[in-house]
């Protein structure tokens, strides 16, 4: 923007403006580009971040791992995902998360300045660690902040991966420039980022938003975290395959079942490529996943009063089936005053929201430490 436009956004005098904009631009974070539209009286100059910086981004979770370069915007340039199991432990994780990362970095080179990496576990953001996450065994307080920031020479944040796709969907997604929103992840876990404010709310130990372990049943199927009845043991990933081969082996589901003859092995996507195909078994299985979520999420929008709901995550592939499920249970059990003005949507930046939120957290301690 014009240098007349900066100032009065931020409410400076000129001359205060004209100062720290030198010191910005002789750091390389700013440039000065050419003169802008006329308002009357002498032209302003354009200024703007500095075209040559770069910001990883790096998104992972239980069974994938993507990582993306980005501008100084944090506009995706270049990005890579591949499948990669957490339980690997982080020296093979990470070590495979450096690879990718210099592979996107050449494609789209330019001075480093940050870098972001959203994790599958409850995380100490303060000390940049994951802190006894249940599905993602030896990385329990290992130090992934202080290895990456060694590694590539920068500074590094670490959080939950869906903090940092909520922060993806506010800043570059369906819900950009909302101050309250909640973001719902359903992959293989199922999580939820809080944005109060325009800011991530953590909780005092960073495990605001573990919805997954919300318990809807004292006799249900076990969880991952060692419990029973959690919401995840019935609606993440894992559930969700391991219900559609019982289906399948019980012949409830002909669809399911050719598709575990064919593959050995269901996912998710199977479900949601029968439930479209019309199959009932695995269509119910959608309504009564999608139910029992909404049911959790009606709580969180009668506790929060967001101004949007947005669901993603792998599972979130099932579409508007789900969707409209969720919908149904948090319009139907909500205060119609929290649920007048309310979109509940689907994801627009889809597998790139994580890697898009890990690099706005990673600006904002950058042009920190700059400052």
């Amino acid at each position: 923007m014009s240098r007349v436009a900066l100032g009065e956004r931020l409410e400076l005098p000129r001359a205060k403006l004209t100062a720290e904009l030198a010191r910005l631009v002789d750091v390389g974070l700013v440039q000065v580009g050419g003169p802008a539209a006329s308002r009357g009286g002498r032209r302003s100059t354009l200024v703007h971040l500095a075209d040559d910086l770069r910001v990883l981004g790096v998104d992972v979770g239980a069974t994938s791992v993507t990582v993306a370069v980005t501008d100084g915007r944090c506009e995706v340039l270049e990005s890579r995902s591949e499948e990669c199991d957490v339980r690997d432990g982080p020296a093979r994780v990470l070590g495979r998360v450096a690879e990718l990362a210099d592979v996107v970095h050449a494609k789209a080179a330019g001075r480093l300045i940050g870098a972001g990496i959203g994790l599958p576990g409850p995380v100490s953001f303060r000390d940049g660690m994951p802190v006894a996450p249940p599905i993602m065994p030896g990385w329990d307080r290992y130090p992934v902040r202080d290895e990456l920031a060694g590694r590539w020479g920068c500074p590094v944040t670490v959080d939950n991966d869906v903090n940092a796709m909520a922060l993806g969907e506010r800043h570059a997604g369906v819900a950009r420039s909302l101050e309250d929103l909640i973001f719902v992840k359903v992959g293989t876990g199922i999580g939820c980022g809080i944005v109060l404010g325009g800011r991530v709310y953590r909780g005092v130990a960073g495990t605001a938003g573990d919805i997954g372990h919300i318990r809807l049943d004292d006799f249900g199927p076990a969880c991952a975290c060692g419990e029973v009845g959690c919401l995840e043991a019935y609606f993440g990933g894992a559930a969700l395959a391991r219900d559609a081969a019982a289906l399948a082996r019980a012949g409830r589901s002909p669809a399911l079942a050719n598709a575990l003859r064919d593959k050995g092995a269901l996912t998710a996507e199977d479900v949601g490529t029968a439930a479209a195909a019309g199959d009932f078994a695995a269509a119910n299985l959608v309504r009564e996943g999608g139910r029992r979520l909404g049911h959790v999420v009606a709580s969180l929008v009668s506790f929060l009063n967001p101004g949007m709901v947005v669901i993603g995550g792998g599972v979130s592939r099932l579409g508007h089936s789900l969707l409209a499920e969720v919908r149904s249970a948090v319009y139907r059990r909500s205060l119609p005053l929290a649920t007048g003005n309310l979109p509940i949507v689907l994801s627009e930046l889809g597998d790139l929201a994580g890697v898009t939120g890990a690099a706005w957290s990673a600006t904002d301690r950058a042009f920190s430490a700059a400052g």
